[in-house]
């Protein structure tokens, strides 16, 4: 039981960075406070893991065999560089650093499933890029819609704040059906060491609520990089963005591939920049963000790969 431990200190990690992700825009944007998003956000996230987190489970647990320790290791390695990530206030991709970490370990037991792990690069490649598609499109219907209607500027307002909380529980739901597979997933099948909790309802169960935490305890922190520090935001971009960002993890959760929430909504930001004349981006925070991207990956794998080593753990 201690051993999945190192599964809850992720899935803190990955509530704490991705709460952002789901009501960073609308708290930033002031269109809710951060207490009343935490909590719908913790309670959705639940629900999504457990109705629908176990398909991207059985895709983690494929990419190498993975005895209880090595899962711990895996686990643990990822935690603890997105806390740091965290405490430096950068959304960085929590499905990256869990599959840098599982091939770090698989590196050195050399059981590496590389067909699967390029069907998961390919999705990482499409969130982003499918999540800026949706926000351009949809930004641009809705801007065309409020043109047109006869609607009062307080009355469009009061419509997207009721709007953002509806989608922001929907971002929730989809993150944990999504995500909670980088969470328990390599968990998943040590029933000889776990019995029942080595099942995928339990896991999910134990993640949703793990990622709950780390929502309501340290999930503001990085709010302000992506909500207002990436690009200027007002209600209809900051609506716009995270149902392109909801929208789009679903579909990979449905498809089984957990895939970077905050590269879904940083792809629904530069959506809406791109369809503005590209002005509003601030291209350092930009570069800081894509740098956390890459170095992360490879920071858990190299981590992973270390203690497996020293250790002798395979």
């Amino acid at each position: 039981m201690q051993w999945l431990l190192g599964g809850v200190f992720l899935g803190w990690s990955l509530g704490a960075n991705a709460a952002a992700n789901v009501f960073g825009t609308a708290v930033t944007s002031k269109m809710i406070k951060f207490w009343k998003a935490g909590i719908l956000a913790a309670i959705f996230v639940v629900l999504g893991s457990v109705l629908e987190g176990a398909a991207g489970m059985e895709t983690l647990s494929g990419l190498t065999t993975q005895t209880l320790v090595s899962s711990f290791v895996s686990a643990l390695s990822a935690a603890l560089v997105v806390t740091i990530a965290t405490v430096a206030k950068l959304p960085t991709s929590v499905s990256q650093a869990v599959v840098g970490a599982i091939i770090g370990k698989g590196m050195y037991s050399g059981g590496v499933q590389w067909g699967g792990l390029t069907k998961v690069v390919l999705c990482w490649i499409g969130t982003p890029i499918g999540a800026m598609l949706i926000s351009g499109a949809l930004y641009l219907v809705i801007q065309r819609w409020v043109r047109r209607t006869s609607l009062s500027i307080l009355t469009v307002d009061t419509m997207l704040r009721y709007g953002l909380v509806v989608v922001g529980c929907y971002g929730a739901y989809a993150l944990g059906a999504n995500n909670v597979a980088n969470v328990t997933g390599v968990f998943l099948g040590q029933d000889k060491e776990l019995g029942v909790l080595a099942g995928a309802l339990w896991l999910s169960a134990i993640g949703g609520v793990a990622i709950a935490l780390g929502i309501v305890t340290y999930g503001h922190r990085v709010m302000l990089t992506v909500g207002s520090e990436l690009v200027s935001m007002n209600s209809q971009g900051a609506f716009v963005a995270v149902v392109a960002h909801s929208v789009t993890i679903h579909i990979f959760a449905v498809i089984g591939v957990p895939v970077s929430s905050s590269q879904a909504i940083v792809g629904g930001v530069l959506g809406i920049a791109l369809v503005k004349g590209g002005q509003t981006v601030k291209f350092k925070v930009l570069r800081d963000i894509l740098i956390g991207w890459v170095s992360v990956p490879v920071a858990t794998g190299l981590l992973s790969y270390l203690i497996c080593r020293i250790f002798s753990i395979r």
